[in-house]
């Protein structure tokens, strides 16, 4: 039996969710694996159905018949590893992005002291791979952009691989979080610091996808652009006492 579950949201990942899969759990500390799939039309919920024949006791896949959004399925995924009692929850992306090796890296930092721990492209220099200089600086400049509005001293504002403590997401209100992309992670990260939880960045090397099509949109940008300080004028209104 692990302690820590990976929850993994797909859509159209064909080409790169078995080769994940069979990544994470080649690693030396064992992890579970929870595939979110929002209907994929290539039959990546398929290819997740045949590997658990080889691996019954540690991946699991929940479907949802549509596309719902990236906040909606890692907050479905949270309240899924909740019920499960996963002592570390973990965010990652399908497609190589996120290296899985760093997955024992974010564990261990949450073993020694963080509350949330957060694989930071930027608290080292910038390190990306693959990516185009103008997507570098929109992403490095929206967490920018994040900390004058926020006052959170976060490099990396719209990660999105981490590793979560259990305590912080019973903590957090999941049904007030309300941000889909790029400002659900913003979001995640604020509302954890602001009832008091250690959130530390842990530096990683980005690489951008080989295979397979970006979920990035326009929409995506501008709602964490307005979102953050509809988020910061919201949290003037709430109490954050655990």
């Amino acid at each position: 039996m692990s302690d820590s579950l990976v929850i993994i949201p797909t859509y159209n990942e064909k080409e790169n969710i078995e080769k994940i899969i069979r990544k994470v759990f080649s690693l030396t500390q064992p992890f579970h694996v929870l595939i979110i799939d929002d209907g994929s039309p290539d039959g990546t919920a398929e290819i997740v159905k045949a590997l658990q024949k080889e691996y019954a006791a540690n991946l699991f896949i929940q479907e949802r018949a549509e596309k719902q959004g990236l906040g909606t399925a890692y907050i479905f995924g949270f309240k899924w590893a909740i019920e499960k009692q996963y002592a570390y929850i973990f965010e990652m992306d399908a497609d190589f992005s996120h290296n899985p090796d760093d997955l024992i890296r974010l564990r261990e930092a949450c073993l020694n002291g963080a509350d949330v721990a957060v694989g930071s492209r930027y608290v080292k220099g910038v390190n990306v791979v693959n990516w185009p200089m103008g997507r570098v600086l929109m992403s490095y400049f929206a967490s920018m952009y994040v900390r004058i509005i926020t006052r959170i001293n976060i490099q990396d504002a719209t990660a999105g691989f981490k590793c979560y403590r259990k305590i912080v997401l019973e903590t957090i209100p999941l049904a007030k979080i309300k941000f889909v992309g790029y400002a659900f992670q913003i979001e995640m990260k604020f509302t954890a610091i602001k009832y008091g939880f250690n959130v530390v960045e842990v530096p990683i090397i980005f690489t951008d996808r080989t295979e397979g099509t970006s979920k990035m949109s326009t929409r995506i940008f501008r709602e964490a652009f307005l979102g953050v300080i509809q988020m910061k004028v919201n949290s003037w209104f709430r109490n954050y006492k655990r």
